[in-house]
């Protein structure tokens, strides 16, 4: 039997230039002392990846610093760099902030350098003893995603075909290192719900490191069933991001949000146990199919501060861990059996 890890929580909505948010060690002890037990580190300014890729050193000493601080790595995380491995022109623009200053404006280079984080990426959590890693899949037909005007014959079947050729080396780099590639499937990115993220495995012939980082906020936004999804999905999840959202449509914005800032818009992130998602089923059904991995906290939230919502995330997460049962509640009244008198209760005779 296996339990779910946790609390954890994301640093990426945290990280910033004032202590305690400005060093992973820093944020690492001020996480702890919250009651957090796991920290999901961003790469970039708190963990350099190239480094980690060749030095074991300085991932054991990354490693024993957090564990110091009284918390363990439970993922690294590559969103932005994912996101770089695939982008249609029409966001380079918009993109182009999450790459190095060097490479903005050279969409192939940029690209060149996702893909090389990303491997970076496999190895460093190869290195750090860790099994799941967190991204997105970046999005060439995310412009698509409504079919008008309509779609030519094949266009969407080339567009997996070539999200798929970026993405199987990266896969295979991470299955070399035996870590888990986890894409979060989150609107704005190819993988966006299930039916997006079955054509992508079926593009990658299925591969065994492909699989998801479950967050149900982003189903509530999308009006999808995330309670059925885990049934559906629950052997590809391999990490969870805990996060709380709501939608309030009316006769005047949807789904679409209507271009409103997120505090207007009927689908909006909010903090635990402030939004509509049943975290008591999550969490049940996540146990229920033996998910062992991190409950990771995302903190993102159009009403309240972050260090309230940080605050109350540990005892939430905490309070909804299931400590899974090693024998059954009626084994009290359970009797001694046998293929012969199993026969007889049944009223067979030889």
């Amino acid at each position: 039997m296996t339990d779910i890890k946790g609390p954890a929580i994301f640093l990426a909505q945290f990280a910033g230039d004032e202590s305690p948010f400005d060093t992973l060690e820093n944020m690492a002890t001020w996480a702890a002392s919250l009651g957090y037990k796991g920290i999901q580190v961003p790469t970039g300014a708190l963990f350099d990846l190239e480094k980690a890729a060749d030095s074991q050193q300085y991932c054991d000493e990354i490693k024993a610093m957090c564990e110091n601080a009284g918390v363990a790595i439970t993922e690294l995380s590559t969103h932005l760099q994912g996101q770089l491995v695939a982008v249609h022109p029409a966001y380079d623009e918009l993109f182009d902030g999450f790459a190095p200053a060097s490479l903005r404006g050279n969409p192939a280079a940029r690209t060149e350098w996702a893909v090389n984080q990303l491997k970076c990426a496999a190895k460093a959590s190869q290195r750090l003893g860790l099994r799941s890693h967190a991204t997105f899949s970046g999005a060439l037909m995310w412009h698509l995603m409504y079919p008008w005007p309509q779609r030519p014959p094949g266009l969407v079947e080339e567009g997996f075909k070539e999200l798929a050729a970026r993405w199987r080396p990266i896969l295979d780099a991470f299955d070399e290192a035996g870590v888990d590639v986890c894409y979060e499937l989150h609107p704005g990115e190819d993988l966006h719900d299930g039916a997006s993220f079955e054509r992508f495995l079926d593009a990658v012939d299925q591969h065994p490191r492909a699989n998801i980082l479950f967050d149900p906020s982003h189903f509530v936004l999308q009006q999808l069933d995330y309670l059925a999804f885990i049934d559906r999905y629950h052997s590809r999840i391999k990490a969870f991001h805990v996060k709380d959202a709501e939608f309030n449509p009316d006769g005047r914005s949807g789904i679409y949000g209507g271009y409103q800032d997120w505090v207007d818009r009927p689908g909006r992130f909010r903090s635990l146990g402030d939004g509509q998602i049943d975290f008591n089923a999550i969490f049940s059904k996540l146990t229920q199919y033996g998910f062992d991995g991190w409950a990771v906290l995302e903190w993102e939230c159009c009403l309240k501060d972050s260090a309230q919502g940080a605050a109350e995330g540990a005892p939430f997460i905490a309070q909804h861990l299931i400590t899974r049962a090693d024998k059954a509640f009626d084994d009290f009244a359970g009797n001694s059996s046998s293929s012969e008198r199993n026969r007889r209760i049944l009223g067979l005779t030889d």
